[in-house]
């Protein structure tokens, strides 16, 4: 709570309204302090009748002025949690952004390299099964042993593709 106060002194919206608040806080305290000194004077003239009646009146009063004072620090505890929100969804938004141009570039820069993507491998893989299914049904059957040689040979041949 004391750092969505102090982020209300930041907002120059907050701080007018955080102003005002104290301001008014400041005002009624005083004019309790004055009629306090006032009811004492008069106590002390009319005796212990008014003075019994006075307490029971700035108790009153005592309980107004603090219910009030919540209700204005509720209400701007709740516009700075509701600024504070706003401000986290705008950072998320800004940091995808960010995620997003990062992850772009270093596929940019990959793909320059010649370093597969993958979507190529699984493209790749499919088309080894395929293949593998192609001559398994060709020989009927009998085992593939000669799969991984071509395997062997296909990154020699991209080699040679990616120094030219």
């Amino acid at each position: 709570m004391v750092k969505k106060i102090k982020s209300a002194a930041a907002a120059p919206e907050a701080s007018a309204k955080h102003s005002a608040l104290a301001s008014s806080v400041k005002e009624s305290a005083q004019q309790i302090w004055l009629a306090g000194m006032g009811a004492f004077s008069k106590a002390q003239e009319e005796g212990t009748k008014v003075f019994e009646a006075l307490v029971k009146e700035g108790v009153s009063l005592q309980k107004k002025t603090q219910g009030l004072a919540e209700e204005k620090i509720g209400e701007v505890t709740g516009k700075m949690s509701a600024m504070a929100e706003t401000v986290t969804a705008k950072a998320g938004q800004n940091w995808d952004k960010l995620e997003a141009i990062f992850e772009q570039r270093t596929a940019k820069a990959l793909n320059k390299l010649g370093v597969p993507t993958a979507k190529d491998v699984d493209a790749l893989v499919q088309r080894v099964d395929a293949l593998a299914a192609a001559v398994a049904k060709l020989s009927k059957g009998a085992p593939v042993k000669a799969a991984a040689k071509p395997a062997a040979k296909a990154p020699a041949k991209r080699a040679r593709k990616v120094a030219a």
